[in-house]
């Protein structure tokens, strides 16, 4: 089981979806998830922030599936974010609440220019301890 901790002293993080560390449990492998935009399996992606979010997450869900992994294996996860903003960060949150529940990741969000496809919106990577 992995342990998410946040320490007295540092602001607890968890109404805004994450934990401020999370550590394996001894003799967990790790996984790398690839940073996951919203394109569907065709490489189509939506418009909207909000819909490319849901797709990054459903794709996230799909890669650890893969691995044979859960949300609830995640350690950490980073968030690249084009022209972030506050109401961004209110649907990321809900989205990562939503994913996670009560085993929140660690997470760092990095507001960005611009990603690698034209129009792309979010991208989510992610660590993860394989069970």
């Amino acid at each position: 089981m992995l342990a998410r901790v946040n320490p007295p002293g540092l602001f607890d993080p968890t109404p805004f979806g994450y934990a401020q560390a999370v550590a394996a449990p001894a003799g967990a492998r790790l996984a790398l998830v690839s940073g996951q935009g919203g394109a569907d399996a065709t490489g189509a992606l939506p418009s909207g922030f909000e819909d490319q979010l849901a797709g990054a997450f459903a794709n996230l869900r799909a890669a650890l599936t893969g691995l044979g992994a859960s949300p609830g294996d995640v350690l950490k996860l980073t968030l690249f974010v084009v022209d972030h903003d506050m109401p961004k960060l209110g649907a990321i949150t809900s989205a990562v609440v939503a994913t996670f529940g009560a085993a929140l990741p660690a997470q760092s969000l990095v507001p960005v220019p611009r990603l690698v496809l034209v129009g792309m919106l979010v991208e989510v990577e992610a660590v993860v301890a394989l069970p």
